[in-house]
């Protein structure tokens, strides 16, 4: 029986699994009726629990789509069945004996009350051979003798049409000529990316590449926007975020803007002539953005704008805020918030805000650097009341999540990048370094941390251009993207944590590009929602969901 054949047995296995956790957990966390925000919170840690394992039961399922899919085109190679066997045998193992969700939080079948005979019932023979396989030494350190003599990039066939793996190729040309060679320096002098380098960019047409033609743009989609993100993230996560600020800006403006405002600022986001940044965090208020205080109030052909926010990317050298505030403040929650499209003048670092009614300082990071992050104060700003985006009030939070789904799943695309980039590092290294008269990929405990490094990194891949494909098929994937995002983010962390461990001293030395590459990696954790926030809005959307 083929491998992925073999497999869809014992993923039907595990999706059934799913399915009785899910109706173990119910009634836990609800009143009968509805989800119980006091029971919820109470089984939080199961509750997350579930957003991880049906991460990867998600995870199982598009490893066989995979294998189905290149087998079926002649392209499912030695590479590519190694790797699906051992992604197969170790999650597996990993839903069977633990999922990490971090270093130090560990989730179980019994957590969700599942009985041993239901657990043992799931472990069906497919199941037992798959993580026998799997976790078999020769299989690892057959596919890490390959890895060993393949060339820098992606291991094996990634599983996408010729167009987007053209778009690779250029992408990783000009990541390697003009960006991954100066990012160190750019990192350790916390410099802005120089503006020649976002001028590149806009020639390739990375800013429009998600937005349609008519607006400027190449319309190419959601999966094309997670290959360049990958690609020139893997250069340097800063230069793969700048394309992030554009798509986030963009998909706002398509999805809750008038045609005058598609027609005012998509072309100019699209050709790179407008620099967009996200203003919607406040101090104090984090994830919960129901208690957003930012106030905008009208006056005359105006909105007045008082307040403050923080962890703002890129926004002295942007031309476009979206700016998420508060226009009616007897409305609670969400329904008072509305979105301004506020224009604002380029500073730099002498006079970061030139523009009346609006302050601000850095906050000093540890990585993501590239682009600063700063504190904003409004005290007066003024922005014209035609920039409310839709043009109607009280409809920013809908629209803001309305993009979700986008974010996350480009954020899932520069953690794959960000891995790549790590692993690459590490294989490297391995390959020169030489100990006690041999290189150090010949020893096992080496050669594994690269096999379950370019394994891991191929899984987030797949569940990574499975979202995206949803969302260009116009199908709803905020569960894919979620959990798109909730395990690369984990999977970069884990690759650069171990590419760190193959530099061994090196490694925490600021001049070898790994120690940078490892401080990039630990915020894609926290953006765009964190760990916790990701699993508590997947794990709603599993225990509210009935049939």
């Amino acid at each position: 029986m083929p491998l992925d054949a073999f497999a869809s047995l014992a993923l039907s296995a595990i999706e059934r699994l799913l399915a009785r956790a899910t109706e173990r957990l119910r009634p836990r966390v609800s009143d009968g009726e509805a989800i119980d925000a006091e029971r919820f919170e109470r089984e939080q840690r199961a509750a997350h629990g579930l957003a991880w394992l049906a991460a990867y039961v998600a995870a199982i399922r598009e490893m066989v789509g995979y294998a189905e899919r290149l087998r079926g085109e002649g392209r499912f190679g030695e590479t590519e069945a190694l790797m699906t066997r051992i992604g197969l045998g170790e999650y597996l193992a990993q839903i069977f004996g633990g999922i990490a969700m971090n270093q130090g939080e560990i989730v179980r079948l019994a957590d969700f009350g599942l009985a041993a005979a239901e657990i043992e019932a799931a472990r069906s023979k497919p199941v037992e051979e798959l993580i026998a396989d799997g976790t078999a030494p020769d299989v690892r350190a057959r596919l890490a003798a390959l890895i060993a003599k393949a060339p820098d990039g992606t291991i094996g066939d990634a599983g996408l049409e010729d167009t987007f793996e053209a778009i690779r190729r250029e992408m990783r040309r000009f990541a390697d000529a003009e960006v991954a060679p100066r990012a160190q320096a750019w990192h350790r002098a916390n410099a802005y990316i120089p503006i020649e380098v976002i001028s590149r960019l806009a020639e390739l047409g990375v800013f429009g590449v998600a937005i349609p033609e008519a607006y400027g743009g190449m319309g190419l989609g959601k999966v094309a926007m997670c290959v360049v993100s990958e690609e020139l993230s893997r250069g340097y996560i800063g230069v793969g975020s700048l394309g992030t600020r554009s798509e986030i800006a963009a998909e706002l403006i398509l999805v809750g803007g008038t045609e005058a405002q598609k027609r005012r600022f998509l072309p100019g986001i699209a050709s790179g002539e407008i620099l967009p940044t996200a203003v919607f965090t406040e101090p104090g208020a984090g994830s919960d953005l129901a208690s957003l205080r930012t106030r905008a109030t009208p006056d005359g052909d105006a909105y007045v704008v008082n307040g403050a926010k923080t962890w703002i990317t890129h926004p002295v050298r942007a031309d476009l805020m979206t700016l998420l505030v508060r226009t009616n403040p007897d409305e609670p929650g969400y329904r008072g918030l509305s979105m301004l499209l506020a224009e604002k003048p380029r500073g730099d670092d002498a006079d970061p805000f030139p523009a009346p009614g609006m302050s601000g300082s850095e906050i000093e990071v540890l990585g993501y650097r590239g682009m600063k992050e700063y504190e904003i104060a409004f005290d007066g700003f003024r922005v014209p009341a035609e920039s409310l985006l839709g043009g109607v009030e009280g409809h920013g939070f809908k629209q803001l999540m309305a993009t979700f789904e986008s974010a996350r799943i480009q954020t899932a695309a520069r953690a794959v990048g960000v891995a790549q980039s790590a692993f690459e590092l590490g294989l490297r290294y391995a390959k020169e370094r030489a100990q006690f008269g041999k290189p150090i990929i010949a020893f096992p405990r080496v050669a594994d941390k690269l096999a379950m490094m370019a394994v891991e990194i191929h899984i987030a891949r797949q569940l990574t251009y499975f979202a995206a494909r949803a969302k260009d098929e116009g199908r709803r994937c905020d569960l894919e993207a979620g959990m798109a995002k909730l395990l690369a983010a984990r999977v970069a962390w884990a690759v650069a944590d171990n590419a760190l461990q193959i530099h061994g001293g090196n490694g925490f030395a600021l001049e070898y590009s790994i120690s940078r590459v490892l401080c990039d990696a630990r915020i894609l954790n926290i953006f765009e929602g964190a760990a916790e926030i990701q699993a508590q809005v997947i794990a709603r959307r599993l225990l509210e969901a009935q049939d």
